[in-house]
């Protein structure tokens, strides 16, 4: 069952994507996930294939797949930068993203090439509104 809009969880803190990642700049480094909105329409997410340690990637690029009871979908990367950790967790329990999607369902690290790039994204009254 998906949530009303209305019950979905945008925090102030991060800067969202219109293919629903989420970015938080935590110190020097930005962390990436899926957003309430994204987790709650894939329904339960049974596997996520995460990049590489020390790969880059473009903004706008594909980063990461998460697999779910109802699709396959692709994460495209809201800042371009390095991979510096990616959440090993997911492995074992993909779950995670579904439980916590802003904590312990992260999915990756990065160190931003660009912090400007921040400024291109949603903040999360956008990110609502652009949801209905």
């Amino acid at each position: 069952m998906t949530k009303q809009a209305s019950e979905l969880n945008f925090p102030k803190e991060c800067s969202y994507t219109k293919t629903h990642e989420w970015a938080k700049v935590v110190g020097v480094e930005v962390l990436v996930g899926l957003d309430d909105f994204a987790q709650d329409q894939l329904g339960d997410i049974v596997f996520v294939e995460m990049p590489k340690v020390g790969a880059k990637f473009k903004q706008g690029a594909v980063f990461a797949n998460v697999e779910s009871v109802k699709a396959v979908s692709e994460c495209y990367m809201p800042v371009g930068g390095e991979i510096l950790a990616v959440n090993e967790a997911l492995q074992d329990d993909p779950a995670l993203v579904n439980g916590d999607c802003y904590g312990a369902g992260w999915f990756v690290k990065v160190k931003a090439d660009d912090a400007a790039e921040m400024k291109t994204l949603m903040d999360a009254g956008a990110c609502r509104a652009s949801i209905g």
